[in-house]
């Protein structure tokens, strides 16, 4: 995937995340059960565990959760939402703070916030920022400066570390997409 493409990807909507109706109800089915649109954001191992987790905070058993419990039950999948995040998930959907929201908003809003996660996107949009000329590089003394300087400051040998693990010279030129592949690569498991 090129870097730009990471850009350009259309955020879903709640009627791309439909599910076949089954068991107490709690899913959400609108249209045809044959080929549901969610399978092209979101496998359904996630869908799965999105709804297991969903499950326990449906105290009621009806297929809604309370807004106030939205953001325990997004850091409990591994996003990282900040309050004000979980706020404006909620008022895109029209949802006010002492609401309820069913698991198609829930689905929709968990993969905005992973998406808005996506680490290649954040790399990519920080080396645009640093790139006021559009070369699709940078320097690596640039990278540098700004890893030690700004957002979560990278200690020198933490700087170094990354420089190697991406075979990325001292005073070399860093391409925006070999650096996000290189490091955003899964580490082996040995």
């Amino acid at each position: 995937m090129a870097a730009e493409d990471l850009l350009l990807w259309p955020p879903p909507s709640s009627a791309d995340f439909q599910l076949k109706a089954r068991g107490r109800g709690a899913e959400v089915s609108s249209g045809s059960s044959r080929s549901p649109r969610m399978a092209k954001f979101l496998s359904q191992d996630q869908i799965n565990e999105y709804k297991e987790c969903f499950s326990l905070y449906d105290k009621q058993q009806r297929g809604k959760v309370k807004a106030t419990d939205l953001l325990v039950a997004m850091r409990c999948l591994g996003a990282s939402p900040t309050p004000g995040e979980v706020q404006r998930h909620l008022q895109t959907h029209g949802i006010d703070r002492n609401g309820e929201l069913d698991f198609s908003t829930f689905l929709t809003i968990m993969h905005t916030q992973i998406k808005q996660e996506d680490p290649k996107k954040e790399i990519l949009l920080a080396m645009l920022m640093a790139d006021k000329e559009k070369k699709g590089y940078i320097m690596a003394s640039e990278l540098r400066a700004k890893l030690m300087r700004l957002g979560e400051k990278l200690t020198h040998k933490e700087v170094e570390d990354l420089f190697k693990e991406a075979n990325i010279e001292p005073n070399g030129k860093v391409k925006y997409d070999e650096f996000i592949q290189k490091i955003t690569l899964p580490v082996q498991d040995y």
